[in-house]
């Protein structure tokens, strides 16, 4: 692009924007955006960024209250999002936000243990707890895979009681997992490489059995709800995901693929698990951007990944909205390696060939953008970098490791830019978060 055309995008983007003051209002023009459709999905450009799940929080609060939007599904692992779950409904013995994200253990820990999320926390929390008892309350879902062990606890734990014979044979058939180090990746690397038989037959006759419970008429005679009868099948489908992931998880562009189609499918399941309750469910997604952009659109895409953007808007269609969000410069939490020690990082200003680049240019700090105004979506077709920072940054290596083409006006409906940003504060903070200042993203760690 040259630099008279250039300066054409940033005046024409300057006449389309909407500038942003941190003021719930100031996303009329998002919901407006967002209509009808049930499902929402907002990403993320980074796991550690504050102001982006502060936005992501206050527009999903409005699209709760005005909308009628009845749950909320993110990025990380069924069962430690179940406990939130209870918690923000009412069905817990936690008494604040904090109890109830306290199984939130596994690497990152500040992705979900983080001030901002603990705020929305308590916000839906406080929500439910002011709704008529007729009315349904919001729910906090996690559509993740990394649960194994987790899953596996949970699944025993509700057939102890439901059907102790059942958690017997389950037992057993889970102990094909016993050898897998836990809180390593260790046992999962021998399955990787081949040197250990894959667990996947007795994953596969466990989800079979549990699903023949659950549609057995006794098992809602019992304490039971459809809820809690749910949350186990979901767990045990996890199970059967997760053994394939782990013995895939060397392939990347396969083991990317087989996690975001497990994501999808639980946003299925738990949409179909919804409509039991209401005809309509509305639902909020949390993910990254590059897990919620449609893949279809990137350079990703053309290397054969998919990603839950894609996979829901080929079967929703415009009923499905997706919402991006994009920064110049800053800080973010990151680590420097995958199980690394979190830290403060800077990021680095955006390369100027980038979507982040020529929105900086535009001179405004915060605005969103859509593409009711065609002129806009015409000038940003043209193919440009974007940046992703997962969990791992390494601004060394940042072209390599943090960018990748994409067509943001087919990747998304609509996204938010902050020219500057700032590092969301973890819950848990180590001595390095304060005075670290280097270093990338593996896949993996998106």
């Amino acid at each position: 692009m040259t630099l008279h055309m250039r300066q054409q995008a940033t005046d024409l983007l300057l006449e389309t924007i909407h500038p942003l003051s941190e003021s719930p209002a100031d996303l009329d023009g998002l919901l407006d955006c967002i209509g009808q459709a049930r499902i929402a999905l907002i990403g993320e450009a980074s796991h550690g960024t504050q102001e982006f799940y502060r936005y992501r929080a206050m527009l999903t609060k409005r699209l709760i209250v005005e909308k009628g939007f009845t749950a909320v599904a993110v990025e990380a692992d069924w069962p430690d999002a179940h406990r939130v779950h209870r918690y923000v409904t009412g069905q817990s013995r936690d008494v604040t936000g904090l109890d109830a994200l306290a199984d939130f253990t596994r690497f990152p820990l500040w992705m979900w243990r983080n001030t901002e999320v603990l705020g929305f926390v308590a916000w839906l929390h406080a929500h439910n707890a002011g709704l008529h008892r007729d009315q349904p309350r919001v729910g906090f879902y996690g559509l993740d895979l990394y649960s194994l062990h987790a899953s596996i606890h949970a699944v025993l734990t509700f057939l102890e009681t439901a059907d102790p014979q059942g958690a017997k044979r389950a037992r057993e058939r889970y102990s094909c997992f016993d050898h897998f180090g836990r809180g390593s990746e260790a046992g999962f690397d021998a399955i990787g490489l081949g040197l250990s038989a894959g667990c996947e037959e007795e994953a596969i006759s466990q989800l079979i059995e549990l699903r023949r419970l659950g549609a057995r008429p006794s098992a809602h005679d019992q304490d039971f709800s459809p809820d809690e009868i749910f949350f186990a099948e979901q767990n045990a489908r996890l199970i059967k995901n997760a053994e394939r992931y782990y013995r895939n998880m060397f392939h990347a562009v396969s083991s990317w693929n087989l996690r975001d189609h497990h994501m999808a499918e639980t946003l299925e399941a738990l949409i179909a698990h919804l409509t039991k309750q209401s005809e309509q469910p509305k639902i909020v997604v949390w993910e990254h951007n590059s897990h919620l952009g449609d893949a279809r659109a990137t350079q990703m895409g053309h290397a054969g990944e998919v990603n839950v953007g894609q996979l829901v808007r080929e079967r929703h269609g415009s009923d499905a909205r997706l919402i991006g969000f994009t920064t110049y410069t800053g800080t973010v939490t990151a680590a420097s390696d995958w199980n690394g020690e979190m830290e403060r990082k800077s990021v680095r200003p955006a390369l100027r060939d980038s979507y982040e680049s020529l929105f900086h240019e535009v001179g405004v700090p915060s605005f969103f953008l859509s593409w009711d105004d065609n002129r806009a979506a015409d000038c940003l077709r043209e193919r440009r970098l974007e940046r992703a920072i997962g969990v791992v940054y390494r601004p060394e290596s940042e072209r390599i490791s943090h960018y990748f083409y994409a067509n943001l006006p087919e990747q998304f409906d609509a996204v938010i830019h902050l020219d500057r940003t700032t590092a969301v504060t973890p819950l848990d903070r180590p001595s390095g978060w304060v005075d670290a200042d280097a270093p990338e993203t593996y896949p993996s760690g998106l």
